[in-house]
């Protein structure tokens, strides 16, 4: 059975970042969940203890930077910042909490930000993306569009501000940067292909923020064994949309993973 600790805090790279951990109940890697654009730990609800308690592994869900509980952002982010996050952020919360060769389950940021650390040589048991960005296309920017509209026209504010100190914040920084004309040359192609650890890559046939032409780029650039797994019926949440699907198909292949 899997515990689940309340959220806890920790000083990375100066910044106050709010996690949970949720002890399993065998050995083995830690599952490292990364969440969305807009995304918090209580947003991922009760999907990490589902896959805790099927597969026996532990987990850490954590905030990052102006998102959740975690420190409010001070100033917008650079188009750099998943990056930054990457390279800087994600390997301190490795280093401090003391994992050894985790398992990385990112959705949509949060699997580029995946992408590019498996992509710079950190070590790997293995590598989940569900609704990854590895370059930006015509519908992830017309989504962008849309979640701004919606901001500013309906209760999303009212919604996302009981997972996030500062809401308004919190959705700027990530929409002014989607929508930067300097933005739309974003490219992290370049780190796939020294990906060797095992990786299933998750998208939904609907997702409105990003196309299979994503998931196709990893599926032909990386050197380790790839899985693809597309669901029809799905948007940009696969863990929601088709919450039954996704998990089983999480579970089996981090089980995979723990054998080899």
């Amino acid at each position: 059975m899997s515990v689940s600790s309340p959220s806890a805090y920790l000083d990375v790279c100066s910044r106050s970042l709010e996690y949970r951990r949720i002890a399993g109940a065998a050995d083995g890697p830690t599952m490292v969940f990364l969440h969305e654009g807009l995304g918090s730990i209580s947003q991922w609800r009760d999907f990490p203890d589902r896959i805790v308690e099927a597969t026996g592994l532990p987990a850490i869900v954590y905030a990052r930077y102006g998102h959740g509980q975690s420190d409010v952002l001070q100033q917008s982010h650079g188009i750099d910042f998943m990056h930054r996050e990457a390279l800087e952020s994600l390997p301190e919360l490795v280093r401090q909490l003391k994992l050894e060769r985790p398992i990385l389950i990112g959705h949509s940021d949060g699997a580029s930000i995946a992408l590019i650390y498996a992509g710079s040589g950190y070590a790997l048991r293995g590598l989940v993306t569900m609704a990854p960005h590895v370059f930006v296309e015509d519908i992830s920017i017309e989504g962008i569009v849309a979640a701004k509209r919606a901001f500013e026209t309906t209760d999303l504010p009212q919604k996302l501000a009981r997972h996030h100190r500062d809401a308004n914040k919190t959705f700027y920084g990530w929409n002014d940067v989607w929508l930067a004309p300097a933005f739309r040359s974003w490219n992290i192609e370049s780190f796939l292909q020294t990906i060797t650890c095992p990786l299933l890559a998750i998208q939904g046939a609907a997702d409105e923020y990003g196309s299979m032409a994503q998931v196709d780029a990893i599926a032909r650039r990386v050197r380790g064994p790839v899985e693809v797994l597309q669901l029809e019926q799905c948007g940009h949440s696969p863990q929601r949309d088709q919450p039954e699907m996704v998990a089983a198909a999480i579970i089996a292949f981090v089980q995979r993973c723990c054998k080899e």
